[in-house]
């Protein structure tokens, strides 16, 4: 039987507060995956006092009727038939304005709290043939914004934006006075060895405003490769039947998928404050110190000048999958003693 060709993304239109928000999917989505992206847009939980309609969520064809999502979802994909009549969504809740519920991502225990994964849960994961099927579909339909030629040769380094370059939730009149200490002698080091690409769970056009913004895109001692949205990620769910929870990962095989000749488990390297990102490929993630409260700790903050040392450390060896990264801070003091006393 032939494959199926890949989904189409689909731009639609979240209305909230009278304001208009765009979640972008990809055609394969699921109605939990719809939630959980409209959830990040507006910062309201599904189960919150006052939604309605099937899931919590009612929406509407544009220019058509209201429906639930489940319908919406069916009509998508050819049943019970019909054409969906544009890409755009509005999503409406029957309540004032005193009555809306608004919470951060970091106070929905059931969404996106991190946690630890033990090893047989995180394996349980990433072998589960749903969520390889889901990686596969993803690494054919997502294409990288490729802004730099891949060199041969070179391991790949994978960071994360929010808490691990840049501390997103303080504020300032210059994004500069946000941006994590050493962050471009980090990247000029790491350049040496590496190819570097950036993933944030965020929008494309956030990604790269941000690193405009911090002078990551045109910097002349380094370049980047390319850049990642949260379009690349999958949803999954925790195996663990006492604590249940459905979250977005960034899934490496997109990016091996699509440079086989250039990057691989060996090779490649991920850093995120998040250790639920990296849960389809745990021997290649480290869990990054994140960077909060710029003002009072970027002054103390040497996280990226110690990264360098373990970078640079390990910069040569054929296989980095075999590396416990969780302990990379001993083996950066190990590397040190060893030099010390050669």
């Amino acid at each position: 039987m032939a494959e199926a060709a890949p989904s189409e993304e689909m731009t639609l239109v979240v209305k909230w507060r009278g304001q208009e928000q765009t979640v972008r999917m990809v055609g394969d989505a699921t109605l939990g995956e719809l939630k959980l992206r409209i959830y990040k847009v507006i910062g309201v939980l599904p189960k919150a006092r006052g939604w309605r309609g099937i899931g919590g969520l009612v929406c509407e064809y544009l220019p058509g009727r209201w429906v639930p999502v489940a319908e919406w979802i069916g009509v998508r994909r050819g049943t019970p038939g019909g054409d969906r009549g544009g890409s755009a969504l509005i999503l409406r809740r029957e309540c004032t304005i005193e009555e809306e519920i608004f919470v951060g991502q970091e106070d929905d225990p059931e969404l996106l709290d991190d946690f630890d994964f033990e090893q047989n849960e995180a394996t349980a994961i990433k072998d589960k043939d749903v969520y390889k099927q889901k990686l596969k579909r993803r690494a054919s339909q997502y294409k990288i914004k490729l802004l730099n030629p891949c060199r041969k040769g070179k391991k790949l380094l994978v960071l994360d934006i929010d808490y691990t370059l840049f501390d997103h939730k303080s504020t300032a009149e210059n994004p500069m006075e946000l941006m994590r200490p050493y962050l471009h002698q980090f990247l000029t080091a790491a350049y040496s060895k590496y190819d570097i690409m950036i993933w944030s769970a965020t929008s494309m056009k956030w990604v790269e405003l941000k690193m405009e913004q911090l002078g990551v895109l045109s910097n002349p001692d380094y370049k980047i490769t390319a850049l990642m949205d949260h379009l690349a990620m999958i949803t999954v769910q925790s195996e663990n039947q006492s604590r249940k929870k459905t979250f977005d990962c960034k899934p490496l095989g997109v990016i091996w998928a699509q440079f086989p000749e250039y990057y691989n488990e060996k090779n490649t390297i991920m850093f995120d404050d998040l250790r639920r990102n990296f849960v389809m490929n745990p021997q290649n993630g480290l869990v990054i110190k994140p960077f909060r409260k710029a003002h009072w700790n970027r002054h103390d903050d040497h996280e990226l000048v110690k990264l360098t040392h373990y970078l640079l450390s390990i910069g040569d060896l054929e296989d980095l999958s075999k590396l416990d990264h969780g302990k990379w801070e001993s083996f950066v003091d190990e590397s040190a003693k060893r030099r010390k006393h050669s």
